[in-house]
Protein backbone atom coordinates (compact mmCIF):
# COMPACT_ATOMS: atom_id res chain seq x y z
CA UNK A 1 0.00 0.00 0.00
CA UNK A 2 2.72 2.37 0.86
CA UNK A 3 4.50 1.64 -2.33
CA UNK A 4 1.17 2.32 -4.01
CA UNK A 5 0.47 5.27 -2.46
CA UNK A 6 3.91 6.62 -3.28
CA UNK A 7 3.11 5.73 -6.97
CA UNK A 8 -0.06 7.98 -6.77
CA UNK A 9 1.81 10.82 -5.23
CA UNK A 10 4.79 11.17 -7.43
CA UNK A 11 1.93 11.12 -10.43
CA UNK A 12 -0.21 13.61 -8.55
CA UNK A 13 3.11 16.19 -8.16
CA UNK A 14 4.26 15.01 -11.94
CA UNK A 15 0.74 16.79 -13.04
CA UNK A 16 1.14 19.34 -10.97
CA UNK A 17 4.67 20.23 -12.35
CA UNK A 18 2.79 19.99 -15.80
CA UNK A 19 0.22 22.19 -15.25
CA UNK A 20 2.62 24.69 -14.04
CA UNK A 21 5.12 25.56 -16.45
CA UNK A 22 8.39 26.97 -15.32
CA UNK A 23 8.91 30.87 -14.83
CA UNK A 24 10.02 32.78 -18.01
CA UNK A 25 13.39 34.30 -16.04
CA UNK A 26 15.77 36.39 -18.78
CA UNK A 27 19.83 35.78 -18.91
CA UNK A 28 20.21 38.55 -16.62
CA UNK A 29 17.83 37.00 -13.73
CA UNK A 30 14.80 39.44 -14.47
CA UNK A 31 11.50 37.44 -14.19
CA UNK A 32 8.74 38.11 -16.84
CA UNK A 33 5.98 38.81 -15.20
CA UNK A 34 4.24 41.58 -17.30
CA UNK A 35 3.22 41.53 -20.42
CA UNK A 36 1.74 44.37 -23.34
CA UNK A 37 -0.41 42.87 -25.78
CA UNK A 38 -1.14 44.73 -28.76
CA UNK A 39 -4.72 43.35 -30.64
CA UNK A 40 -4.25 45.91 -33.52
CA UNK A 41 -2.18 48.22 -35.18
CA UNK A 42 -4.86 50.70 -36.79
CA UNK A 43 -5.80 53.75 -35.04
CA UNK A 44 -8.38 56.63 -35.52
CA UNK A 45 -5.83 59.10 -34.68
CA UNK A 46 -2.46 60.01 -36.76
CA UNK A 47 -0.54 61.42 -33.85
CA UNK A 48 3.02 63.32 -34.81
CA UNK A 49 5.14 61.68 -33.17
CA UNK A 50 3.91 58.26 -33.88
CA UNK A 51 2.64 57.80 -37.21
CA UNK A 52 3.62 59.38 -40.69
CA UNK A 53 0.16 60.63 -42.10
CA UNK A 54 -0.16 58.08 -44.73
CA UNK A 55 -0.09 54.64 -42.92
CA UNK A 56 0.21 51.21 -44.11
CA UNK A 57 -1.78 49.00 -41.99
CA UNK A 58 -1.62 44.80 -41.90
CA UNK A 59 -4.85 42.98 -43.69
CA UNK A 60 -7.30 42.15 -40.61
CA UNK A 61 -6.14 38.26 -41.97
CA UNK A 62 -2.43 38.28 -40.40
CA UNK A 63 -3.92 39.52 -37.39
CA UNK A 64 -4.64 36.99 -34.46
CA UNK A 65 -7.80 35.98 -33.76
CA UNK A 66 -9.20 37.24 -30.49
CA UNK A 67 -9.40 33.51 -29.22
CA UNK A 68 -6.11 32.87 -30.40
CA UNK A 69 -5.05 36.42 -28.54
CA UNK A 70 -7.04 34.99 -25.48
CA UNK A 71 -5.03 31.84 -26.06
CA UNK A 72 -1.64 33.43 -26.40
CA UNK A 73 -2.35 35.70 -23.00
CA UNK A 74 -3.51 32.25 -21.12
CA UNK A 75 -0.04 30.97 -21.76
CA UNK A 76 1.88 33.70 -20.55
CA UNK A 77 -0.28 33.71 -17.43
CA UNK A 78 1.06 29.89 -17.05
CA UNK A 79 4.61 30.97 -17.51
CA UNK A 80 4.46 33.40 -14.63
CA UNK A 81 2.40 36.62 -15.97
CA UNK A 82 0.77 38.55 -13.14
CA UNK A 83 0.16 41.53 -15.24
CA UNK A 84 -1.47 42.16 -18.82
CA UNK A 85 -1.86 45.41 -20.70
CA UNK A 86 -4.11 45.55 -23.59
CA UNK A 87 -2.34 48.33 -26.09
CA UNK A 88 -2.67 49.02 -29.92
CA UNK A 89 -2.89 51.28 -32.24
CA UNK A 90 -6.16 52.53 -30.47
CA UNK A 91 -7.28 48.63 -28.77
CA UNK A 92 -10.99 49.84 -28.53
CA UNK A 93 -11.47 50.13 -32.40
CA UNK A 94 -11.10 46.09 -33.14
CA UNK A 95 -14.21 44.94 -33.64
CA UNK A 96 -15.53 42.63 -30.46
CA UNK A 97 -12.77 43.18 -28.37
CA UNK A 98 -14.70 43.37 -25.15
CA UNK A 99 -14.94 39.28 -25.65
CA UNK A 100 -11.28 39.34 -25.09
CA UNK A 101 -11.63 41.44 -22.17
CA UNK A 102 -14.59 39.16 -20.81
CA UNK A 103 -12.65 36.26 -21.22
CA UNK A 104 -9.77 37.32 -19.69
CA UNK A 105 -11.17 38.14 -16.60
CA UNK A 106 -11.66 34.31 -15.69
CA UNK A 107 -7.75 34.76 -14.96
CA UNK A 108 -8.37 37.75 -12.24
CA UNK A 109 -11.67 35.70 -10.71
CA UNK A 110 -9.11 32.99 -9.97
CA UNK A 111 -6.13 34.97 -8.99
CA UNK A 112 -3.98 33.88 -11.55
CA UNK A 113 -3.63 37.33 -12.50
CA UNK A 114 -3.29 40.84 -10.62
CA UNK A 115 -4.76 42.95 -13.22
CA UNK A 116 -5.80 43.82 -16.87
CA UNK A 117 -4.91 47.43 -17.78
CA UNK A 118 -5.16 49.13 -20.97
CA UNK A 119 -3.89 52.08 -22.85
CA UNK A 120 -6.32 53.64 -25.43
CA UNK A 121 -6.47 57.73 -26.55
CA UNK A 122 -9.58 57.87 -25.07
CA UNK A 123 -11.62 58.15 -28.05
CA UNK A 124 -13.84 54.90 -27.57
CA UNK A 125 -13.82 54.98 -23.82
CA UNK A 126 -17.37 56.83 -23.41
CA UNK A 127 -19.29 53.25 -25.33
CA UNK A 128 -16.67 50.74 -23.37
CA UNK A 129 -15.92 52.26 -19.90
CA UNK A 130 -18.59 50.59 -17.81
CA UNK A 131 -18.01 47.57 -19.58
CA UNK A 132 -14.30 47.38 -19.13
CA UNK A 133 -14.90 47.91 -15.35
CA UNK A 134 -17.25 45.17 -15.38
CA UNK A 135 -14.78 42.86 -16.99
CA UNK A 136 -12.46 43.80 -13.88
CA UNK A 137 -10.59 46.34 -15.50
CA UNK A 138 -9.38 48.74 -12.79
CA UNK A 139 -7.19 50.94 -14.06
CA UNK A 140 -6.56 52.79 -17.65
CA UNK A 141 -3.92 54.85 -19.03
CA UNK A 142 -5.07 57.77 -21.41
CA UNK A 143 -2.68 59.49 -23.83
CA UNK A 144 -3.22 63.40 -23.97
CA UNK A 145 -0.27 65.88 -24.78
CA UNK A 146 -2.33 69.10 -24.56
CA UNK A 147 -5.77 70.34 -23.13
CA UNK A 148 -6.13 72.74 -26.16
CA UNK A 149 -8.54 71.29 -28.75
CA UNK A 150 -6.99 73.10 -31.92
CA UNK A 151 -3.34 71.67 -30.68
CA UNK A 152 -4.92 68.44 -29.67
CA UNK A 153 -6.49 68.33 -33.25
CA UNK A 154 -2.92 69.26 -34.63
CA UNK A 155 -0.98 66.66 -33.05
CA UNK A 156 -3.44 63.60 -33.36
CA UNK A 157 -4.31 65.26 -36.97
CA UNK A 158 -7.60 63.43 -37.00
CA UNK A 159 -8.50 63.86 -33.11
CA UNK A 160 -11.70 65.07 -31.12
CA UNK A 161 -10.70 66.15 -27.66
CA UNK A 162 -14.42 66.65 -26.75
CA UNK A 163 -15.45 63.07 -27.83
CA UNK A 164 -11.81 62.02 -25.35
CA UNK A 165 -13.05 64.19 -22.36
CA UNK A 166 -16.63 62.81 -22.63
CA UNK A 167 -14.59 59.00 -21.99
CA UNK A 168 -12.68 60.45 -19.25
CA UNK A 169 -16.28 61.48 -17.85
CA UNK A 170 -17.78 57.89 -18.18
CA UNK A 171 -14.70 56.05 -17.28
CA UNK A 172 -14.38 57.84 -13.80
CA UNK A 173 -18.43 57.13 -13.65
CA UNK A 174 -17.61 53.67 -14.09
CA UNK A 175 -14.86 54.14 -11.26
CA UNK A 176 -12.06 53.52 -13.37
CA UNK A 177 -8.41 55.09 -12.06
CA UNK A 178 -6.75 56.91 -14.48
CA UNK A 179 -3.50 57.73 -15.56
CA UNK A 180 -3.21 60.37 -18.32
CA UNK A 181 0.55 59.54 -20.70
CA UNK A 182 1.75 62.87 -22.10
CA UNK A 183 4.35 62.68 -24.49
CA UNK A 184 6.94 65.98 -24.00
CA UNK A 185 7.12 67.96 -27.09
CA UNK A 186 9.37 70.46 -27.19
CA UNK A 187 7.68 73.87 -28.56
CA UNK A 188 4.23 72.15 -28.27
CA UNK A 189 3.54 71.50 -24.54
CA UNK A 190 5.89 72.22 -22.21
CA UNK A 191 4.96 75.48 -21.10
CA UNK A 192 1.45 73.98 -20.80
CA UNK A 193 2.73 71.14 -18.81
CA UNK A 194 1.85 72.78 -15.06
CA UNK A 195 -1.70 73.93 -16.33
CA UNK A 196 -2.05 69.95 -17.37
CA UNK A 197 -0.62 68.63 -13.93
CA UNK A 198 -2.67 70.88 -11.97
CA UNK A 199 -6.14 69.85 -14.29
CA UNK A 200 -5.32 66.06 -14.17
CA UNK A 201 -5.01 66.26 -9.95
CA UNK A 202 -7.97 68.21 -9.92
CA UNK A 203 -10.00 65.53 -11.04
CA UNK A 204 -8.00 62.77 -9.14
CA UNK A 205 -5.75 61.43 -11.85
CA UNK A 206 -2.06 60.59 -12.49
CA UNK A 207 -0.26 61.76 -14.99
CA UNK A 208 3.27 60.99 -16.51
CA UNK A 209 5.46 62.75 -19.17
CA UNK A 210 7.20 60.46 -21.61
CA UNK A 211 9.85 61.23 -24.10
CA UNK A 212 9.14 60.90 -27.25
CA UNK A 213 10.95 57.91 -28.51
CA UNK A 214 12.79 57.11 -31.92
CA UNK A 215 10.50 54.30 -33.55
CA UNK A 216 10.02 54.42 -37.10
CA UNK A 217 9.97 56.98 -39.69
CA UNK A 218 7.68 59.78 -39.41
CA UNK A 219 7.11 63.20 -41.25
CA UNK A 220 10.05 65.21 -39.87
CA UNK A 221 12.90 64.88 -36.90
CA UNK A 222 12.35 63.58 -33.97
CA UNK A 223 15.39 65.80 -32.42
CA UNK A 224 12.79 68.69 -33.62
CA UNK A 225 10.29 67.16 -31.23
CA UNK A 226 12.35 65.80 -27.92
CA UNK A 227 12.07 67.26 -24.82
CA UNK A 228 14.37 65.95 -22.49
CA UNK A 229 12.52 65.24 -19.39
CA UNK A 230 15.69 66.57 -16.84
CA UNK A 231 14.68 69.96 -18.84
CA UNK A 232 10.82 69.68 -18.29
CA UNK A 233 11.33 68.89 -14.51
CA UNK A 234 13.41 72.05 -14.18
CA UNK A 235 11.00 74.09 -15.23
CA UNK A 236 8.23 72.37 -13.26
CA UNK A 237 10.17 73.39 -10.03
CA UNK A 238 9.86 76.41 -10.28
CA UNK A 239 6.28 76.26 -9.57
CA UNK A 240 6.09 72.89 -7.82
CA UNK A 241 7.67 71.05 -4.96
CA UNK A 242 8.35 67.56 -6.23
CA UNK A 243 8.49 64.98 -3.63
CA UNK A 244 10.19 61.33 -4.35
CA UNK A 245 7.17 58.71 -4.20
CA UNK A 246 7.87 55.22 -3.51
CA UNK A 247 4.91 54.12 -5.96
CA UNK A 248 5.37 51.92 -8.66
CA UNK A 249 2.98 50.15 -10.81
CA UNK A 250 5.02 47.63 -12.72
CA UNK A 251 6.15 50.08 -15.92
CA UNK A 252 8.76 52.30 -16.07
CA UNK A 253 7.90 55.33 -15.21
CA UNK A 254 9.13 56.85 -11.94
CA UNK A 255 7.02 58.69 -9.74
CA UNK A 256 7.05 61.96 -7.30
CA UNK A 257 4.10 63.66 -5.48
CA UNK A 258 3.49 67.21 -6.51
CA UNK A 259 3.18 68.50 -2.77
CA UNK A 260 0.78 72.02 -4.07
CA UNK A 261 -2.03 69.42 -5.13
CA UNK A 262 -1.04 66.31 -3.42
CA UNK A 263 -1.29 64.46 -6.70
CA UNK A 264 1.20 61.96 -8.35
CA UNK A 265 3.33 63.03 -11.34
CA UNK A 266 5.60 60.72 -13.25
CA UNK A 267 8.18 60.54 -15.42
CA UNK A 268 9.07 58.19 -18.35
CA UNK A 269 12.69 58.95 -19.67
CA UNK A 270 14.04 56.24 -21.56
CA UNK A 271 16.94 58.65 -23.26
CA UNK A 272 17.94 60.50 -20.45
CA UNK A 273 17.75 57.89 -17.88
CA UNK A 274 17.43 54.49 -19.15
CA UNK A 275 15.31 52.65 -16.70
CA UNK A 276 16.15 48.67 -18.24
CA UNK A 277 17.88 47.54 -15.37
CA UNK A 278 14.78 46.76 -14.10
CA UNK A 279 12.39 45.53 -16.92
CA UNK A 280 10.14 42.64 -16.58
CA UNK A 281 7.83 43.85 -19.35
CA UNK A 282 7.63 41.93 -23.55
CA UNK A 283 5.38 43.19 -25.87
CA UNK A 284 3.67 40.85 -28.45
CA UNK A 285 2.32 42.34 -31.54
CA UNK A 286 -1.49 41.77 -32.64
CA UNK A 287 0.38 39.39 -34.77
CA UNK A 288 1.95 37.03 -32.88
CA UNK A 289 5.34 38.99 -33.08
CA UNK A 290 7.03 38.76 -29.32
CA UNK A 291 9.50 41.64 -29.16
CA UNK A 292 12.17 41.36 -25.76
CA UNK A 293 12.76 45.10 -26.33
CA UNK A 294 10.84 47.50 -27.18
CA UNK A 295 13.95 49.43 -28.45
CA UNK A 296 15.54 46.13 -30.36
CA UNK A 297 14.72 44.39 -33.33
CA UNK A 298 15.03 41.23 -32.18
CA UNK A 299 11.86 39.50 -32.05
CA UNK A 300 10.21 35.89 -31.76
CA UNK A 301 7.29 34.55 -34.13
CA UNK A 302 4.49 33.09 -31.61
CA UNK A 303 1.87 32.81 -34.17
CA UNK A 304 3.43 29.39 -36.00
CA UNK A 305 3.50 27.41 -32.68
CA UNK A 306 0.48 28.89 -31.70
CA UNK A 307 -1.08 27.54 -34.76
CA UNK A 308 0.57 23.96 -35.05
CA UNK A 309 -0.90 22.11 -32.13
CA UNK A 310 -3.63 22.75 -29.85
CA UNK A 311 -1.40 21.77 -26.67
CA UNK A 312 1.54 25.04 -25.94
CA UNK A 313 4.01 23.04 -26.02
CA UNK A 314 5.67 24.32 -28.68
CA UNK A 315 4.36 27.78 -27.62
CA UNK A 316 6.14 27.27 -24.38
CA UNK A 317 9.31 26.31 -26.02
CA UNK A 318 9.01 29.45 -28.43
CA UNK A 319 8.69 31.60 -24.93
CA UNK A 320 11.35 30.33 -23.40
CA UNK A 321 14.03 30.64 -26.35
CA UNK A 322 12.87 34.09 -26.94
CA UNK A 323 13.49 34.89 -23.33
CA UNK A 324 16.84 33.62 -23.38
CA UNK A 325 17.78 36.07 -25.88
CA UNK A 326 16.40 39.22 -24.12
CA UNK A 327 18.51 41.79 -24.09
CA UNK A 328 20.07 44.20 -21.55
CA UNK A 329 18.34 47.48 -22.80
CA UNK A 330 18.28 49.59 -25.94
CA UNK A 331 19.85 51.57 -27.65
CA UNK A 332 17.48 55.04 -28.08
CA UNK A 333 19.76 58.01 -29.39
CA UNK A 334 18.13 61.46 -30.69
CA UNK A 335 20.14 64.10 -31.81
CA UNK A 336 21.38 66.00 -34.86
CA UNK A 337 23.86 63.41 -35.82
CA UNK A 338 21.40 60.31 -35.80
CA UNK A 339 18.43 60.96 -38.15
CA UNK A 340 17.16 57.32 -39.05
CA UNK A 341 15.11 55.91 -35.97
CA UNK A 342 16.34 53.29 -33.47
CA UNK A 343 14.48 50.74 -35.08
CA UNK A 344 12.08 50.92 -38.10
CA UNK A 345 8.63 49.35 -37.03
CA UNK A 346 6.19 52.18 -35.64
CA UNK A 347 4.79 52.69 -31.88
CA UNK A 348 1.56 51.19 -32.88
CA UNK A 349 2.97 47.76 -34.23
CA UNK A 350 4.87 47.32 -31.24
CA UNK A 351 1.82 48.27 -28.74
CA UNK A 352 2.49 51.14 -26.46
Amino acid sequence: MGNIYGMILRSEIDASSLAAPAPLVDPFGRAISYIRVSVTDRCDFRCVYCMSEDMHFLPKQDLLSLEELDRLCSAFVAKGTRKIRITGGEPLVRRGIMTLFHSLARHLESGALEEVTVTTNGSQLARHAKELADCGVKRINVSLDTLDPDKFRAITRWGDLAKVMDGLDAAQAAGLSIKINAVALKGFNEVEAPEMIRWAHSRGMDITFIEVMPLGEIDGARVDQYLPLTQLRAQLLDQFTLEDSTYQTGGPARYVTVKETGGRLGFITPLTHNFCEGCNRVRVTCTGTLYMCLGQEDAADLRAPLRASESNELLFKAMEDAIARKPKGHDFVIDRTTRNPAVGRHMSVTGG
